[in-house]
């Protein structure tokens, strides 16, 4: 009886002591209460701020692509032109058996893969050397005819561009074939290049397109280069081009269906999207009223959200989504999540009640096991 008595003095003691600790037990982060005790207005320096529709908006940060006036206003490369490093075919026809440069019997000679040299002139037999850049190939055929019409009668002349006009783009990254493209007449914007490299293999809704040129870039969703013509932007020599998967991610913590990092799935991705892509809340553990997206938020936002115009530095910012408000999960539907940002779902209060509970009957079967020992030991 001595060693039952003590038994439950030991049980009862261990039951205060837990219930005294009950938040130093395992669990997977602050509290609802714990967090909104670190606000500033009570000496923390975190900014809690209950989201509503009104919020939702004013957190909002166009996250949207564009390009710049330089290169929505840049004219197409005029493709006709003849540049350096340009390969041309000449054909000449003469019409006497016995001509300059035919042989008996053929009055057509073929000059294939003649280059355009770096100061823009090409050979031609009997013809001397000819400026070639900066014509079109119907000029250069008429330069031709004049220099040879001297020593053979009406020579007649073909001009055709074998390959390119001097000009390339450079694609990598997530197309079908990466490579140097000549800019040509269907590829002389950025949809026909990139059909010319084999499409997109990216997923379009996490496909970025960047293109380099000179000291400047730009970058576009591909959806939005299906749905706004005026970015398909009409390249120079010199572009390149880079396909790339976007590369944002969030992080999910707490009573989430998973606790990871989570790649974007879209190019906006709403809160309750960001949701499902975890797996939800956790039923069994999960405070809906405590759905906390925290980041750190640009001064310009922070103001707007906090109503303030003062703010002049990056702020700490606890965004919390009441998700048992009627109006909740509208809410969540408005608001934005953004690379980096923390998703953070509480605990509801019942899990360290249940957690005490647990320990509790851990101690209680514990002293049990060692009273029947004691019997057994005294009998």
């Amino acid at each position: 009886m001595k060693i039952r008595s003590l038994i439950a003095k030991l049980a009862a003691a261990g039951l205060c002591l837990l219930l005294v600790s009950a938040c130093a037990l395992p669990r997977s982060g602050p509290s609802r209460d714990e967090l909104d005790a670190s606000a500033v207005e009570y000496g923390g320096d975190v900014h809690v701020v209950e989201v509503d529709t009104a919020i939702a908006r004013l957190a909002t940060l166009d996250q949207g692509k564009a390009f710049g006036a330089d290169f929505l206003n840049a004219s197409p490369r005029g493709v006709d032109i003849i540049n350096p490093g340009d390969v041309l075919s000449v054909s000449v026809w003469e019409n006497t058996d016995n001509g300059l440069m035919n042989s008996m019997g053929q009055k057509v000679t073929f000059l294939q893969e003649l280059q355009v040299d770096q100061k823009g002139m090409i050979y031609i037999p009997y013809g001397g050397n000819l400026m070639a850049s900066g014509k079109t190939p119907d000029q250069l055929r008429m330069v031709i005819i004049r220099a040879l019409q001297e020593q053979t009668p009406d020579p007649q002349v073909e001009v055709n561009r074998v390959a390119g006009d001097g000009a390339a783009v450079s694609i990598i990254g997530g197309v079908g074939m990466q490579g140097v493209y000549p800019i040509e007449a269907p590829t002389k914007r950025l949809t026909g290049m990139l059909a010319q490299a084999g499409g997109v293999t990216i997923p379009a809704a996490v496909a970025k397109i960047k293109v380099l040129r000179g000291s400047t870039s730009g970058t576009i969703w591909l959806q939005d280069l299906y749905d706004n013509p005026s970015f398909d932007i009409a390249l120079q020599p010199g572009d390149k081009v880079i396909v790339e998967e976007d590369q944002r991610m969030y992080t999910a913590l707490g009573s989430a269906g998973s606790q990871t990092n989570i790649s974007f799935e879209r190019k906006e991705l709403s809160l309750i999207q960001a949701l499902a892509q975890v797996g939800g809340l956790r039923d069994t553990t999960a405070d809906p009223s405590g759905v906390f997206v925290i980041r750190d938020e640009p001064a310009a936002i922070a103001n707007k959200v906090l109503g303030r115009n003062d703010i002049a530095t990056t702020q700490r910012m606890a965004y919390v989504i009441n998700l048992t408000d009627p109006g909740g999960i509208f809410v969540a539907r408005e608001f934005m999540v953004r690379d980096e940002d923390t998703l953070y779902i509480t605990e509801a209060p019942f899990v360290a009640y249940q957690k005490v509970l647990s320990a509790f009957m851990t101690t209680v079967n514990a002293g049990q096991t060692l009273a029947s020992t004691g019997n057994a030991l005294t009998n």
